[in-house]
């Protein structure tokens, strides 16, 4: 199911992207498409959990976007 979300830059940890619910759920992107490095813009996504991976970021649930599009 598509969630409405808000991608953001993050300048800690050496920077990374992330995504937040309209719920305040943080997401960690593994994969996420260029069309969405846009700080501050709105997208709808399907994202799965990214069990096979660990990152540095102390910052959200790290997630595999499988579908997207943009508002």
């Amino acid at each position: 199911m598509f969630q409405k979300v808000e991608i953001k830059y993050l300048e800690i940890e050496g920077g990374f992207w992330g995504i937040v619910t309209q719920k305040g759920d943080k997401y960690l992107p593994i994969n996420l498409p260029e069309q969405l490095k846009s700080n501050g813009s709105s997208a709808y996504c399907i994202m799965e959990p990214a069990t096979d991976v660990m990152t540095m970021q102390m910052w959200g649930t790290p997630v595999h976007i499988t579908s997207f599009y943009t508002l």
